[in-house]
Protein backbone atom coordinates (compact mmCIF):
# COMPACT_ATOMS: atom_id res chain seq x y z
CA UNK A 1 0.00 0.00 0.00
CA UNK A 2 0.89 3.66 -0.35
CA UNK A 3 1.35 5.61 2.87
CA UNK A 4 -1.89 7.52 2.26
CA UNK A 5 -3.75 4.23 1.83
CA UNK A 6 -2.34 3.09 5.17
CA UNK A 7 -3.70 6.25 6.81
CA UNK A 8 -7.17 5.58 5.40
CA UNK A 9 -6.99 1.90 6.37
CA UNK A 10 -5.98 2.74 9.94
CA UNK A 11 -8.79 5.27 10.29
CA UNK A 12 -11.29 2.79 8.82
CA UNK A 13 -10.17 0.07 11.24
CA UNK A 14 -9.04 -2.15 8.37
CA UNK A 15 -5.84 -4.03 7.63
CA UNK A 16 -5.71 -2.82 4.03
CA UNK A 17 -7.45 -0.77 1.35
CA UNK A 18 -6.87 -0.31 -2.36
CA UNK A 19 -7.61 2.40 -4.93
CA UNK A 20 -11.29 2.68 -5.82
CA UNK A 21 -12.67 1.22 -2.60
CA UNK A 22 -15.16 3.17 -0.48
CA UNK A 23 -14.28 3.32 3.21
CA UNK A 24 -15.72 5.06 6.27
CA UNK A 25 -13.00 6.72 8.31
CA UNK A 26 -12.77 8.38 11.71
CA UNK A 27 -11.65 12.00 11.28
CA UNK A 28 -8.89 13.41 13.50
CA UNK A 29 -9.35 17.10 12.71
CA UNK A 30 -12.62 18.59 11.44
CA UNK A 31 -12.12 22.24 10.50
CA UNK A 32 -14.82 24.75 9.54
CA UNK A 33 -14.14 28.24 8.22
CA UNK A 34 -16.41 31.26 8.20
CA UNK A 35 -17.53 30.78 4.60
CA UNK A 36 -19.48 27.73 5.72
CA UNK A 37 -22.25 28.76 8.10
CA UNK A 38 -24.34 26.27 6.11
CA UNK A 39 -22.42 23.57 8.03
CA UNK A 40 -24.14 24.62 11.24
CA UNK A 41 -27.52 24.83 9.51
CA UNK A 42 -27.04 21.41 7.91
CA UNK A 43 -26.00 19.94 11.26
CA UNK A 44 -29.43 20.72 12.69
CA UNK A 45 -31.32 20.03 9.45
CA UNK A 46 -30.09 16.43 9.34
CA UNK A 47 -30.86 15.78 12.98
CA UNK A 48 -27.74 16.90 14.83
CA UNK A 49 -28.08 17.66 18.53
CA UNK A 50 -24.63 17.25 20.06
CA UNK A 51 -21.30 17.32 18.22
CA UNK A 52 -19.74 13.84 18.28
CA UNK A 53 -16.16 14.81 19.14
CA UNK A 54 -15.91 18.53 19.95
CA UNK A 55 -12.23 18.16 20.87
CA UNK A 56 -11.52 17.28 17.21
CA UNK A 57 -13.37 20.31 15.80
CA UNK A 58 -11.58 23.57 15.00
CA UNK A 59 -13.52 26.69 13.95
CA UNK A 60 -11.66 29.29 11.89
CA UNK A 61 -12.86 32.86 11.36
CA UNK A 62 -10.32 33.58 8.62
CA UNK A 63 -11.97 34.56 5.34
CA UNK A 64 -13.64 37.66 6.77
CA UNK A 65 -11.06 38.73 9.33
CA UNK A 66 -12.38 40.92 10.83
CA UNK A 67 -15.92 41.16 9.46
CA UNK A 68 -16.44 43.94 6.91
CA UNK A 69 -20.24 43.73 6.60
CA UNK A 70 -23.22 43.18 8.88
CA UNK A 71 -23.84 39.78 7.26
CA UNK A 72 -20.28 38.63 7.87
CA UNK A 73 -20.46 39.84 11.47
CA UNK A 74 -23.71 37.96 12.03
CA UNK A 75 -22.30 34.76 10.52
CA UNK A 76 -19.28 34.92 12.81
CA UNK A 77 -21.55 35.61 15.78
CA UNK A 78 -23.49 32.42 15.02
CA UNK A 79 -20.24 30.43 14.78
CA UNK A 80 -19.09 31.72 18.17
CA UNK A 81 -22.46 30.83 19.71
CA UNK A 82 -22.32 27.33 18.17
CA UNK A 83 -18.85 26.75 19.63
CA UNK A 84 -20.03 27.87 23.05
CA UNK A 85 -23.14 25.67 22.95
CA UNK A 86 -21.24 22.60 21.68
CA UNK A 87 -18.17 22.91 23.95
CA UNK A 88 -15.85 23.46 20.99
CA UNK A 89 -12.77 24.92 22.64
CA UNK A 90 -10.76 25.40 19.45
CA UNK A 91 -12.29 28.62 18.18
CA UNK A 92 -9.71 30.48 16.11
CA UNK A 93 -11.13 33.99 16.01
CA UNK A 94 -10.38 36.84 13.60
CA UNK A 95 -6.93 37.52 15.11
CA UNK A 96 -5.46 34.06 14.36
CA UNK A 97 -5.06 33.85 10.57
CA UNK A 98 -5.67 31.33 7.78
CA UNK A 99 -6.90 27.88 8.82
CA UNK A 100 -4.04 25.94 7.21
CA UNK A 101 -1.24 27.98 8.71
CA UNK A 102 -2.94 27.88 12.11
CA UNK A 103 -2.99 24.08 11.87
CA UNK A 104 0.75 24.08 11.17
CA UNK A 105 1.58 26.66 13.86
CA UNK A 106 -0.47 25.03 16.59
CA UNK A 107 0.25 21.38 15.82
CA UNK A 108 -3.21 20.31 14.65
CA UNK A 109 -1.41 19.14 11.50
CA UNK A 110 0.94 16.22 12.12
CA UNK A 111 2.03 12.95 10.50
CA UNK A 112 -0.56 10.22 10.19
CA UNK A 113 -3.61 12.35 10.83
CA UNK A 114 -6.77 12.44 8.74
CA UNK A 115 -7.69 16.11 8.40
CA UNK A 116 -10.88 17.39 6.78
CA UNK A 117 -11.56 21.13 6.48
CA UNK A 118 -14.17 23.12 4.58
CA UNK A 119 -11.46 24.52 2.34
CA UNK A 120 -10.08 23.03 -0.86
CA UNK A 121 -6.46 23.84 0.02
CA UNK A 122 -6.45 21.32 2.87
CA UNK A 123 -4.09 19.36 0.61
CA UNK A 124 -1.47 21.61 2.26
CA UNK A 125 -1.12 19.18 5.15
CA UNK A 126 0.38 16.45 3.02
CA UNK A 127 3.61 18.38 3.56
CA UNK A 128 3.57 17.07 7.14
CA UNK A 129 2.59 13.50 6.27
CA UNK A 130 -1.12 13.96 6.97
CA UNK A 131 -4.03 13.03 4.72
CA UNK A 132 -5.65 16.44 4.28
CA UNK A 133 -8.67 17.11 2.09
CA UNK A 134 -11.48 19.62 1.68
CA UNK A 135 -15.24 19.05 1.83
CA UNK A 136 -18.46 21.01 1.62
CA UNK A 137 -20.95 21.96 4.32
CA UNK A 138 -23.13 18.83 4.25
CA UNK A 139 -20.22 16.39 4.49
CA UNK A 140 -18.79 18.43 7.37
CA UNK A 141 -22.17 18.36 9.13
CA UNK A 142 -22.08 14.56 8.85
CA UNK A 143 -18.63 14.56 10.48
CA UNK A 144 -19.92 16.74 13.32
CA UNK A 145 -22.71 14.24 13.96
CA UNK A 146 -20.81 10.96 13.49
CA UNK A 147 -17.09 11.76 13.74
CA UNK A 148 -16.65 9.93 10.43
CA UNK A 149 -16.77 10.47 6.66
CA UNK A 150 -16.69 8.21 3.63
CA UNK A 151 -13.80 8.31 1.17
CA UNK A 152 -13.03 6.67 -2.13
CA UNK A 153 -9.42 5.54 -1.92
CA UNK A 154 -7.53 7.60 -4.54
CA UNK A 155 -4.85 6.59 -7.01
CA UNK A 156 -1.39 8.05 -6.46
CA UNK A 157 0.77 9.99 -8.93
CA UNK A 158 4.45 10.55 -8.21
CA UNK A 159 6.08 13.88 -9.10
CA UNK A 160 9.90 13.80 -8.97
CA UNK A 161 11.59 17.19 -8.69
CA UNK A 162 15.28 16.96 -9.56
CA UNK A 163 18.11 19.47 -9.31
CA UNK A 164 18.85 22.61 -7.34
CA UNK A 165 16.95 25.83 -8.16
CA UNK A 166 18.83 28.86 -9.44
CA UNK A 167 18.56 32.18 -7.54
CA UNK A 168 15.05 33.58 -7.82
CA UNK A 169 13.37 30.17 -8.25
CA UNK A 170 11.24 28.74 -5.43
CA UNK A 171 8.65 26.05 -4.73
CA UNK A 172 5.91 28.22 -6.25
CA UNK A 173 7.81 28.20 -9.55
CA UNK A 174 8.21 24.42 -9.41
CA UNK A 175 4.53 23.74 -8.76
CA UNK A 176 3.43 26.24 -11.42
CA UNK A 177 5.67 24.40 -13.88
CA UNK A 178 4.03 21.09 -12.92
CA UNK A 179 0.52 22.54 -13.25
CA UNK A 180 1.34 24.15 -16.58
CA UNK A 181 2.76 20.90 -17.94
CA UNK A 182 0.05 18.54 -16.69
CA UNK A 183 -3.05 20.76 -16.91
CA UNK A 184 -5.62 21.96 -14.39
CA UNK A 185 -7.70 18.76 -14.49
CA UNK A 186 -4.87 16.22 -14.48
CA UNK A 187 -4.99 15.21 -10.83
CA UNK A 188 -8.74 15.02 -10.19
CA UNK A 189 -9.32 12.83 -7.13
CA UNK A 190 -5.72 11.63 -7.07
CA UNK A 191 -2.96 11.81 -4.49
CA UNK A 192 -0.03 13.88 -5.76
CA UNK A 193 3.22 12.77 -4.11
CA UNK A 194 6.37 14.90 -4.30
CA UNK A 195 9.85 13.49 -3.97
CA UNK A 196 13.35 13.95 -5.39
CA UNK A 197 16.45 15.96 -4.63
CA UNK A 198 14.74 19.35 -4.82
CA UNK A 199 12.01 18.30 -2.36
CA UNK A 200 14.49 16.75 0.06
CA UNK A 201 16.33 20.08 0.24
CA UNK A 202 13.21 22.24 0.70
CA UNK A 203 12.33 23.77 4.07
CA UNK A 204 8.85 23.10 5.42
CA UNK A 205 7.53 26.46 4.22
CA UNK A 206 8.30 25.55 0.61
CA UNK A 207 6.88 22.04 0.97
CA UNK A 208 3.64 23.53 2.25
CA UNK A 209 3.42 25.63 -0.93
CA UNK A 210 3.92 22.57 -3.14
CA UNK A 211 1.17 20.60 -1.46
CA UNK A 212 -1.19 23.57 -1.19
CA UNK A 213 -1.20 24.14 -4.95
CA UNK A 214 -2.07 20.53 -5.87
CA UNK A 215 -5.67 21.63 -5.42
CA UNK A 216 -5.21 23.53 -8.69
CA UNK A 217 -4.88 20.24 -10.59
CA UNK A 218 -7.84 18.74 -8.78
CA UNK A 219 -5.95 16.56 -6.29
CA UNK A 220 -7.79 14.85 -3.45
CA UNK A 221 -4.69 15.25 -1.31
CA UNK A 222 -0.93 15.65 -1.54
CA UNK A 223 1.94 13.79 0.07
CA UNK A 224 5.57 14.27 1.06
CA UNK A 225 7.12 11.46 3.06
CA UNK A 226 7.95 12.72 6.57
CA UNK A 227 11.67 13.14 7.19
CA UNK A 228 13.99 15.11 9.44
CA UNK A 229 12.44 18.42 8.25
CA UNK A 230 9.07 17.15 9.46
CA UNK A 231 10.40 15.77 12.72
CA UNK A 232 12.31 18.98 13.50
CA UNK A 233 9.06 20.94 13.16
CA UNK A 234 7.30 18.54 15.52
CA UNK A 235 10.14 18.89 18.05
CA UNK A 236 9.88 22.69 17.89
CA UNK A 237 6.22 22.35 18.86
CA UNK A 238 7.02 19.80 21.58
CA UNK A 239 4.85 17.16 19.89
CA UNK A 240 5.75 13.48 19.77
CA UNK A 241 2.23 12.03 19.50
CA UNK A 242 2.03 11.09 15.84
CA UNK A 243 2.34 8.12 13.49
CA UNK A 244 4.59 7.98 10.44
CA UNK A 245 3.33 5.81 7.60
CA UNK A 246 5.62 4.68 4.78
CA UNK A 247 4.87 3.42 1.29
CA UNK A 248 5.66 -0.23 0.63
CA UNK A 249 8.68 -0.75 -1.67
CA UNK A 250 6.61 -2.73 -4.19
CA UNK A 251 3.79 -0.17 -4.45
CA UNK A 252 2.86 0.67 -8.05
CA UNK A 253 2.06 4.31 -8.80
CA UNK A 254 -0.61 5.08 -11.38
CA UNK A 255 1.83 7.46 -13.09
CA UNK A 256 5.14 9.25 -12.52
CA UNK A 257 6.50 12.54 -13.91
CA UNK A 258 9.97 14.04 -13.57
CA UNK A 259 10.88 17.75 -13.68
CA UNK A 260 14.30 19.42 -13.55
CA UNK A 261 13.96 22.33 -11.14
CA UNK A 262 17.55 23.31 -11.86
CA UNK A 263 16.59 24.22 -15.42
CA UNK A 264 13.69 26.49 -14.42
CA UNK A 265 13.52 30.24 -14.63
CA UNK A 266 10.82 31.88 -12.47
CA UNK A 267 7.33 30.90 -13.62
CA UNK A 268 4.18 33.02 -13.89
CA UNK A 269 0.61 31.80 -14.30
CA UNK A 270 -0.89 34.39 -16.62
CA UNK A 271 -4.60 35.32 -16.81
CA UNK A 272 -7.05 33.67 -16.60
CA UNK A 273 -6.09 30.13 -15.63
CA UNK A 274 -3.65 28.56 -13.18
CA UNK A 275 -2.30 26.27 -15.92
CA UNK A 276 -1.58 29.17 -18.31
CA UNK A 277 2.04 29.07 -17.15
CA UNK A 278 5.04 30.70 -18.84
CA UNK A 279 8.57 31.74 -17.86
CA UNK A 280 8.67 35.22 -16.35
CA UNK A 281 10.40 36.50 -19.48
CA UNK A 282 7.13 35.94 -21.37
CA UNK A 283 5.30 38.68 -19.44
CA UNK A 284 8.19 40.78 -18.14
CA UNK A 285 7.36 44.48 -18.39
CA UNK A 286 3.63 44.13 -17.75
CA UNK A 287 2.65 47.10 -15.56
CA UNK A 288 0.91 46.23 -12.31
CA UNK A 289 -1.33 48.26 -10.05
CA UNK A 290 -1.20 45.82 -7.13
CA UNK A 291 1.25 43.29 -5.75
CA UNK A 292 -0.43 40.90 -3.29
CA UNK A 293 1.79 38.93 -0.91
CA UNK A 294 0.19 36.46 1.47
CA UNK A 295 -2.50 33.80 2.03
CA UNK A 296 -2.12 30.09 2.78
CA UNK A 297 -0.03 29.71 -0.37
CA UNK A 298 2.54 32.47 0.09
CA UNK A 299 2.13 34.24 3.43
CA UNK A 300 4.52 32.39 5.71
CA UNK A 301 7.35 34.14 7.54
CA UNK A 302 9.95 32.87 5.05
CA UNK A 303 7.88 34.42 2.24
CA UNK A 304 7.76 37.79 3.97
CA UNK A 305 11.46 37.47 4.76
CA UNK A 306 12.51 37.01 1.12
CA UNK A 307 10.22 39.89 0.16
CA UNK A 308 11.88 42.14 2.75
CA UNK A 309 15.29 41.20 1.38
CA UNK A 310 14.19 42.28 -2.10
CA UNK A 311 12.53 45.58 -1.18
CA UNK A 312 15.07 46.73 1.41
CA UNK A 313 16.38 50.16 0.42
CA UNK A 314 13.79 50.46 -2.36
CA UNK A 315 10.36 52.07 -2.62
CA UNK A 316 7.05 51.02 -4.10
CA UNK A 317 6.44 53.50 -6.95
CA UNK A 318 3.47 55.84 -7.22
CA UNK A 319 0.53 54.04 -8.84
CA UNK A 320 1.44 50.64 -7.37
CA UNK A 321 0.01 49.11 -4.20
CA UNK A 322 1.87 46.47 -2.21
CA UNK A 323 -0.59 44.57 0.03
CA UNK A 324 0.93 42.13 2.55
CA UNK A 325 -1.20 39.56 4.36
CA UNK A 326 0.57 37.38 6.96
CA UNK A 327 -0.82 33.85 6.97
CA UNK A 328 -1.20 33.81 10.76
CA UNK A 329 -0.77 35.78 13.95
CA UNK A 330 2.42 33.85 14.63
CA UNK A 331 3.79 34.88 11.22
CA UNK A 332 2.89 38.50 11.96
CA UNK A 333 4.65 38.36 15.32
CA UNK A 334 7.78 36.89 13.71
CA UNK A 335 7.72 39.66 11.12
CA UNK A 336 7.45 42.30 13.86
CA UNK A 337 10.19 40.84 16.08
CA UNK A 338 12.65 40.26 13.22
CA UNK A 339 12.29 43.69 11.64
CA UNK A 340 10.82 42.21 8.45
CA UNK A 341 7.56 44.11 8.91
CA UNK A 342 9.42 47.40 9.39
CA UNK A 343 11.43 46.85 6.20
CA UNK A 344 8.30 46.08 4.17
CA UNK A 345 6.34 49.03 5.56
CA UNK A 346 9.24 51.43 4.96
CA UNK A 347 9.29 50.29 1.34
CA UNK A 348 5.60 51.17 1.03
CA UNK A 349 3.76 47.94 1.89
CA UNK A 350 0.32 47.96 3.46
CA UNK A 351 -0.20 45.24 6.06
CA UNK A 352 -3.70 43.83 6.58
CA UNK A 353 -5.14 41.38 9.10
CA UNK A 354 -3.73 37.84 9.06
CA UNK A 355 -6.20 35.77 7.06
CA UNK A 356 -7.39 35.25 3.51
CA UNK A 357 -8.07 38.92 2.64
CA UNK A 358 -8.49 39.59 -1.12
CA UNK A 359 -7.46 36.08 -2.20
CA UNK A 360 -11.10 35.13 -2.78
CA UNK A 361 -12.37 38.58 -3.73
CA UNK A 362 -14.40 39.33 -0.62
CA UNK A 363 -12.15 41.35 1.67
CA UNK A 364 -9.13 43.64 2.07
CA UNK A 365 -7.24 44.46 -1.13
CA UNK A 366 -9.75 43.81 -3.91
CA UNK A 367 -9.12 44.84 -7.51
CA UNK A 368 -10.93 47.31 -9.75
CA UNK A 369 -11.75 46.74 -13.39
CA UNK A 370 -8.79 47.15 -15.73
CA UNK A 371 -6.17 46.63 -13.02
CA UNK A 372 -3.30 44.15 -13.14
CA UNK A 373 -2.20 42.29 -10.01
CA UNK A 374 0.65 39.90 -9.34
CA UNK A 375 -0.19 37.62 -6.43
CA UNK A 376 1.46 34.87 -4.39
CA UNK A 377 -1.96 33.28 -3.92
CA UNK A 378 -3.33 30.17 -5.61
CA UNK A 379 -5.89 31.25 -8.22
CA UNK A 380 -6.25 33.77 -11.01
CA UNK A 381 -9.74 33.14 -12.40
CA UNK A 382 -11.75 36.18 -13.61
CA UNK A 383 -13.30 37.86 -10.59
CA UNK A 384 -11.20 35.90 -8.14
CA UNK A 385 -9.84 39.02 -6.40
CA UNK A 386 -12.56 41.54 -7.16
CA UNK A 387 -13.61 42.81 -10.59
CA UNK A 388 -13.94 40.23 -13.36
CA UNK A 389 -12.26 42.84 -15.56
CA UNK A 390 -9.04 42.73 -13.51
CA UNK A 391 -6.12 40.54 -14.60
CA UNK A 392 -4.25 38.35 -12.11
CA UNK A 393 -0.75 36.95 -12.53
CA UNK A 394 0.48 34.31 -10.09
CA UNK A 395 4.09 34.11 -9.01
CA UNK A 396 6.38 33.39 -6.09
CA UNK A 397 6.64 35.77 -3.11
CA UNK A 398 9.98 36.89 -4.56
CA UNK A 399 8.36 37.70 -7.92
CA UNK A 400 5.59 39.62 -6.13
CA UNK A 401 8.05 41.69 -4.09
CA UNK A 402 10.25 42.44 -7.09
CA UNK A 403 7.23 43.57 -9.11
CA UNK A 404 6.05 45.73 -6.20
CA UNK A 405 9.19 47.87 -6.26
CA UNK A 406 9.61 47.75 -10.05
CA UNK A 407 5.98 48.61 -10.80
CA UNK A 408 5.98 45.84 -13.38
CA UNK A 409 6.60 42.11 -13.66
CA UNK A 410 10.32 41.33 -13.57
CA UNK A 411 12.70 38.44 -12.91
CA UNK A 412 13.20 38.51 -9.12
CA UNK A 413 16.77 37.27 -9.55
CA UNK A 414 17.65 40.81 -10.61
CA UNK A 415 16.87 41.95 -7.04
CA UNK A 416 18.61 39.18 -5.10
Amino acid sequence: MHATEKILAAHAGRASVSAGEIVNCAVDVAGINDLYLQTVRSFFEIGGVTVHSPQNVVMFLDHYAPASSIQQADNQKQFREFCEAQNIANLMDVNEGVCHQICVDKGFSRPGRLMVITDSHTTTHGALGAFGTGVGATDMAAILISGQLWFRVPEVVKIILDGSPRPGVFAKDAILRVIGALGADYGVYKVIEFCGEAVANMPLSERLTLCNMTTEIGAKTAWIQPDEVTFAHMRRLGIDDYTVYETDPDYRYSAAHRFDVGALEPQIAEPDSVDNVHPVSHCAGVKIQQAFLGTCTGGRFEDLQIAARIVEGRKVPRGTRFVVVPASRQVLLEAVRSGVMETLVEAGATFVTPGCAACLGTHEGMLAGGENCISSSSRNFPGRMGSAEARIYLGSPAAVAAAAVAGEIVDPAEFL
